[in-house]
């Protein structure tokens, strides 16, 4: 397996794989998330792409195919008020195709993350995670992450 970044070329693989995200989010709020829908134009994906300051890291096999992908993006809160200049390497999103998962491909793009925050000089890595998605929830315990803040909601 090859650790890179995302290049234009993997877009449909990327696609496919935003779709089973998306569908993990929609079985279990419909009432938020919308069925089959992208989350992404391919003129948006393509701008994610080429732009270093949102890398995409992708787990490619031996034919080079997709088998996961981790959206990152850098973020630092310069002169800011309150919140130090810490840079941080947030993950938006992290997905390893379903007919892949248990085989810590997961666990070794999140390891990629790591490093590649390491090798830019960030303080940390955020994401945030749906509770609903609790394998998620385990998976990134596993990999030592900790609550950083919790989102509440009341439906009216």
């Amino acid at each position: 397996m090859n650790i890179r970044r995302a290049q234009i070329k993997d877009m449909d693989r990327i696609n496919d794989l935003l779709f089973q995200v998306c569908l993990v989010h929609h079985t279990g709020r419909p009432d938020l998330f919308k069925y089959g829908a992208r989350k992404y134009t391919d003129e948006e994906l393509k701008g994610i792409i080429l732009d270093d300051n949102t890398p995409i890291l992708v787990a490619a096999d031996e034919k080079d195919t997709v088998l996961g992908y981790a959206f990152c993006i850098f973020k630092q809160y310069k002169n800011d008020n309150i919140l130090t200049d810490i840079k941080t390497l947030y993950i938006d999103d992290l997905c390893v195709d379903e007919k892949h998962r248990g085989k810590h491909i997961g666990k070794t793009l999140y390891n990629a993350v790591i490093d590649y925050a390491k090798k830019h000089g960030c303080y940390n890595v955020t994401l945030n995670v749906w509770s609903l998605n609790e394998p998620a929830m385990k998976f990134y315990e596993s990999c030592g992450l900790r609550p950083q803040k919790v989102g509440m909601e009341t439906i009216l």
